[in-house]
């Protein structure tokens, strides 16, 4: 069973560790890999996504029975003037489906917060354009280094930041 969860400052070791995990991050060569995320800018960056978000950012980690998975996120762009998904689950969990189930869970998430479309933009490279494929994204464009994904979720909501 894989479910969101809305993690505590003290959980940001987890998405410490998950940024820092070669393995984890090598779709992400093309942008240089691994993320550095100390310790000491956890508060901040927290603060920014998960506190005061605005209606234009969202983050959670997935969680299964023994613990957390991965994380799903997504934030307003205005280079697409909408919301570009995000979407890592850590390497020694992938192969479980998690990724199909985050991704489900992510697009639900988006569209119950109004949003109605969602982007992503992947390296040309990048095994994971298939993922979305798979879960109705569709080829927006390509350049030579990436592929932009989009996705319509549903009519936004009344009121809705997007």
């Amino acid at each position: 069973m894989l479910e969101i969860y809305k993690p505590s400052l003290e959980d940001m070791w987890f998405r410490e560790s998950l940024l820092a995990d070669e393995e984890t991050m090598s779709y992400n060569h093309a942008w240089g890999g691994t993320i550095p995320f100390p310790k000491e800018s956890w508060a901040d960056w927290y603060d920014y996504w998960i506190v005061n978000h605005e209606n234009r950012r969202y983050y959670r980690y997935l969680k299964d029975e023994s613990g957390f998975v991965g994380e799903i996120a997504y934030h307003y762009d205005p280079e697409y003037d909408g919301c570009v998904a995000d979407i890592i689950i850590f390497s020694k969990y992938r192969g479980k489906g998690y990724g199909d189930l985050g991704l489900e869970l992510l697009c639900s998430a988006a569209g119950e917060n109004g949003v109605s479309v969602l982007y992503d933009d992947i390296a040309i490279d990048n095994t994971a354009i298939r993922l979305f494929l798979k879960h109705g994204f569709f080829e927006a464009y390509r350049t030579e280094e990436k592929i932009v994904l989009k996705k319509d979720i549903s009519p936004a909501a009344p009121g809705a930041a997007f």
